[in-house]
Parts: C-alpha cells; structure tokens; sequence
C-alpha cells in the first residue's frame, strides 16, 4: 500500500549563522516556521526541496520537514523540529533568551 504524503516544509541551517531557516513561499529564507510554505502536493515538495539544495553558498542540509497547519501558518509536528526552532542549545542566547 502506498503511504500517504504528509504536509511538509523545506528547511536548512542559514550557512553563516547556522541558525534553522525555512523556505517560504517567495522563496526566501526565514528564522519563523510559521512564514514558511506548506505544501501538501509531493512532486511540489520534492521540487522545491532540489531548488533549495541549489542554494549551498546560501543554505546547509535542506530537507523535507513535516509540518501541519497551524492558525498563524505552518507548525512542526516532531519535537525534532519544535527544537530548532527554538535556536541553539547549548546555552540560552538568541532565540531562547527571547522565549524566557
């Protein structure tokens, strides 16, 4: 039996920065899920996936992430995910000094 698509997201590390990015829709990258593109068509997913693996003076180890939607736009679905967009671990700073 064939699996079902689910919703997704095409994301990556910013090159410079290493911060977790997101492809939107204008297809530029931003720091908040919930500006990203959903796409809920494979062949769409799968391209714009390849058109961001293009972008390597731009962009690291773009995948495909799944998403859902959410009421301010896509939202992650695998605690993976929920996690990078809360930035660096390692100790609070950026993002994670905002969400304090």
């Amino acid at each position: 039996m064939p699996r079902t698509f689910t919703p997704k997201v095409v994301t990556a590390n910013a090159l410079l920065e290493g911060d977790a990015v997101w492809l939107t829709e204008a297809n530029t990258w931003t720091r908040d899920i919930s500006e990203a593109e959903l796409m809920t068509d494979e062949a769409h997913a799968d391209l714009r996936l390849l058109e961001a693996q293009s972008r390597a003076d731009e962009i690291a180890g773009a995948y495909l992430a799944d998403a859902k939607a959410g009421e301010a736009g896509p939202e992650p679905t695998h605690f993976r995910e929920t996690f990078r967009t809360r930035g660096p671990s390692n100790y609070a700073h950026g993002k994670q000094v905002e969400l304090s």
